[in-house]
């Protein structure tokens, strides 16, 4: 890390497209497999650029069961989240309930690759084309992830990443867009610096998502010992797996994809049993995450009160996400297993 602190020092050059971040770009682009990405400040900006970028409007199907920033960042660009049920089994959006959402307002799709688990893309993609509908994939969960050998940040006209700090790698805060399309991404490398494009020439609409040199060194950083920090969070993986009972629900892994275990969810029989998983940890200095509570159609400020998706509501109020990091103990992943077993039986 320190390395790359010391050549921002040493070139002054702490900003607008530094050689760390066209650095940082070149190295995902190699690692993840993809034509184009796009550094920018959050992953929040990156889904914000992407609806400018595609210029959507009215009504866009997506999941209730995601972060706030999937559907809140539709609402601030003055766009309608329309909800649509998941499926149980992969906590994916159901593509049938896809279709039963689009109406004459819809402008695209927005899925989740909910705990880095593949969406049926090859269906979202033919259900796109046969209404004449974009796809943007937030894909913040799924870096590093492929899917019938190649990555699967290549689907969807745009993919979006998180470089939060909480995600497998990071760039403590950051985000990126992944683009295919050579044009579609030189009007978004527009679009985060302003719309400038030389000292005296502003070409479009632009804002300022530019991702800076501190971010790109931490990214470097990480980039570099990635793949080691991804096998020891499997590692964890593999002991909840045989630690924890088997009636314990767990999601569905799509076949053909590989896996970041960026997360580790599982199901309970009921909210109350959660509630009470969750004391127990806490009480024991362990935070897990109710990975996603309330679901989005619940909260009254982006509209999606009326909009019935059981499913979701369901396992929303069912699920918890475990906590897995590489530092994570042995021990400490023990003491979590036997919490939960006496909680919940072998």
């Amino acid at each position: 890390m320190l390395s790359y602190i010391d050549r921002i020092y040493r070139t002054g050059w702490v900003t607008n497209s530094g050689e760390l971040v066209q650095e940082l770009q070149g190295r995902l682009e190699e690692y993840l497999g993809v034509r184009h990405v796009l550094p920018v400040a959050n992953g929040t900006l990156a889904l914000q650029i992407a609806f400018k970028l595609l210029g959507l409007k009215g009504e866009v199907v997506t999941t209730p069961f995601s972060f706030i920033a999937t559907a809140s960042s539709l609402v601030w660009e003055g766009l309608r989240p329309v909800f649509a049920d998941i499926d149980p089994e992969t906590l994916n959006l159901d593509v049938a309930q896809i279709e039963k959402a689009i109406t004459a307002r819809t402008s695209a799709i927005l899925p989740v690759h909910v705990f880095g688990n593949p969406c049926d893309v090859e269906a979202i993609e033919d259900l796109a084309a046969r209404h004449g509908l974009q796809v943007i994939y937030d894909a913040a969960h799924a870096f590093g992830i492929n899917y019938q050998g190649e990555s699967l940040l290549r689907w969807g006209d745009v993919a979006t990443l998180s470089f939060h700090a909480t995600k497998v790698f990071h760039t403590v805060e950051g985000g990126a867009l992944v683009i295919q399309d050579d044009e579609l991404y030189e009007q978004a490398y527009k679009m985060v610096n302003f719309g400038i494009t030389g000292p005296e020439s502003i070409e479009t609409l632009g804002i300022n998502g530019k991702m800076n040199e501190f971010e790109a060194a931490m990214g470097l950083s990480l980039l570099d010992s990635v793949g080691a920090r991804i096998a020891a969070r499997k590692k964890i993986a593999q002991f909840y797996d045989d630690h924890l009972p088997a009636s314990l629900g767990r999601q569905q892994r799509v076949r053909g994809a590989t896996e970041n275990h960026g997360y580790y969810p599982v199901l309970f029989e009921s909210e109350e049993v959660v509630r009470e998983v969750e004391r127990r940890l806490l009480e024991k200095d362990v935070r897990p995450r109710r990975y996603f509570y309330p679901p989005l159609n619940e909260l009254p400020f982006l509209g999606g009160s009326s909009q019935s998706v059981p499913v979701a509501s369901g396992i929303s109020r069912r699920i918890l996400c475990l906590p897995i990091y590489p530092d994570l103990s042995v021990d400490d992943c023990g003491m979590i297993a036997d919490a939960i077993v006496s909680i919940v039986g072998e």
